[in-house]
């Protein structure tokens, strides 16, 4: 009865309610926050849209950034009902979604519509605006970067912008992308790294190599962030 009761529409809508009010609790009292996204904006004075990446794990604070971009904002979510628990928690703070996921290999006939995914993210950074992805969800592995990113970035011509959210106060749970779970009264940080551009061309190594320099530098700017939040437990799980 009880995963009857969690798969309702009910129970959907009213989870989703109470992670939005979770999330709005932790901005409306965040003190300090650090906000540093001249590559950000560097990114999009190049006349195109943006591709914002940051961690799975670090996906909480996520819509919040919101607030700084002056552009429409997409998000990918995925199909499974997780995404769209996703996309209604934060969907009042002004996000808009693409629903898609990356292709299992497992299940190489399965439809999780990544084609028109694609086609969307493609028609919306073409139009100068900005599409969030984490590049190691929704199954991982943590902080890898999947190679359908670097795809995107090449077919789009957009920037890749890695992106580090932290926070002073918060715990880090026990779940395969070690989830960031921030707390009211944090200090929140947000840091934008420097663009990151794809050669069109489809050499398998170039193409290998973006991929390692995009997760080099999104791990980089990770801990940038968390340095900033002052958090001593970088590499460790607390809860």
């Amino acid at each position: 009865m009880f995963k009857r009761v969690a798969k309702s529409k009910f129970a959907l809508q009213t989870i989703a309610f109470l992670i939005g009010a979770y999330i709005r609790i932790v901005d409306w009292t965040a003190r300090g926050n650090i906000i540093k996204k001249e590559h950000f904006d560097a990114a999009l004075a190049e006349g195109k849209g943006a591709i914002l990446v940051f961690w799975h794990g670090r996906m909480l604070l996520g819509a919040t950034i919101r607030k700084v971009v002056d552009r429409r904002f997409f998000m990918l979510i995925s199909l499974h009902r997780d995404g769209e628990m996703i996309a209604r928690s934060v969907e009042s703070f002004g996000v808009e979604f693409i629903r898609g996921s990356a292709a299992n290999p497992k299940r190489p006939d399965a439809d999780k519509g990544g084609a028109s995914a694609t086609a969307q993210m493609i028609a919306a950074l073409q139009n100068g605006d900005v599409v969030g992805i984490t590049p190691d969800g929704p199954r991982g592995p943590a902080e890898t970067i999947q190679p359908g990113l670097i795809k995107l970035a090449q077919f789009s011509g957009a920037p890749i912008v890695p992106a580090g959210f932290s926070s002073s106060r918060g715990r880090r749970l026990k779940t395969w992308d070690r989830f960031l779970f921030s707390l009211p009264f944090s200090r929140c940080v947000y840091v934008a790294g420097p663009p990151i551009w794809v050669s069109p061309e489809n050499d398998p190594e170039a193409l290998e190599s973006a991929r390692r320099k995009v997760e080099n530098a999104l791990q980089s700017v990770t801990r940038q962030a968390d340095e900033l939040a002052g958090r001593k437990d970088v590499n460790e799980i607390e809860y």
